[in-house]
């Protein structure tokens, strides 16, 4: 017996998720873990994931804050503005009081994350970030 064809693929029924880091093994460690779970994607600067935003709709993009180019709470900042559904997380270093205080106010962030990021953490949250987009969307369309 067949699979029906109008079934979704696995990656539509996973959703996609955007990692966003500059250093490569780590994003690498990160998509290894996400997979059998997400659709992922990676980029290496909030620029590049700022012209991926454009091509596809993510539930959740989680994404290192200090990076060359650009810190990514203020990516998120502006992730917030222009596709709020879209779950952010917070990869750090070290939270300063004051970056705690506009992570809440201005980038409302679905959580931070204080590196070393331990993975079945990093799951964790990715997952429940994306069961938080999927009732938004829900409760907007």
């Amino acid at each position: 017996m067949t699979a029906p064809t109008n079934a979704p693929s696995n990656a539509a029924k996973k959703g996609a998720v955007l990692l966003v880091d500059d250093e490569r093994p780590l994003i690498a460690l990160y998509a290894e873990a996400l997979a059998p779970f997400f659709e992922i994607d990676l980029a290496g600067s909030a620029r590049e994931a700022g012209f991926m935003l454009h091509k596809k709709e993510y539930k959740v993009i989680v994404c290192d804050h200090l990076m060359p180019g650009g810190n990514g709470l203020s990516f998120l900042v502006h992730v917030r503005e222009e596709y709020p559904n879209t779950q952010r997380v917070l990869v750090t270093g070290y939270m300063k009081p004051e970056m705690l205080l506009r992570s809440v106010n201005e980038a409302a962030l679905y959580r931070y994350l204080l590196k070393p990021v331990s993975l079945p953490e990093l799951v964790k949250t990715v997952q429940e970030a994306a069961k938080l987009h999927d009732q938004a969307v829900a409760a907007t369309g």
